[in-house]
């Protein structure tokens, strides 16, 4: 497991802001640039309206003016390492490929590891779009 990316990942997850759930999990992401964004969930009083962890991660990355997620690790506060939700793997498969490695880790560092195209097979893409009227 890429040590740089479980610290990041480690470091947002304690800012994490879920007292709803108390479920808290941070994200760091690996460009193919080799630069690196972390994101925590943030969770709101409307709950479930909040912004997961790898959302934020996608966010500080697109802000920055990367674009390309070549891994991505969750650290979820699960004693089973968990997988991002249906939506945030739509939104990993915007910058990522099928091959893109998704490490997934808890507290204990308890580790698993995927790929994006293990987790979302027939995932949306651009290709999709071409052609519509």
């Amino acid at each position: 497991m890429p040590v740089f990316l479980i610290d990041e990942a480690r470091r947002v997850f304690e800012n994490a802001h879920a007292p709803y759930s108390n479920f808290r999990v941070g994200a760091a992401l690996r460009c193919k640039s080799g630069a690196v964004f972390a994101g925590c969930n943030v969770e709101n009083v409307a709950y479930p309206e909040g912004t997961c962890a790898e959302a934020g991660a996608i966010a500080a990355m697109v802000a920055a003016g990367q674009g390309e997620i070549a891994e991505i690790l969750v650290l979820a506060d699960s004693a089973v390492p968990v997988t991002p939700c249906g939506g945030c793997r739509q939104k990993i498969a915007e910058f990522g490929t099928p091959e893109t490695v998704i490490i997934l880790a808890n507290p204990s560092g308890e580790v698993g590891r995927t790929t994006l195209g293990a987790l979302l097979p027939g995932s949306f893409t651009p290709a999709h779009l071409a052609g519509k009227s």
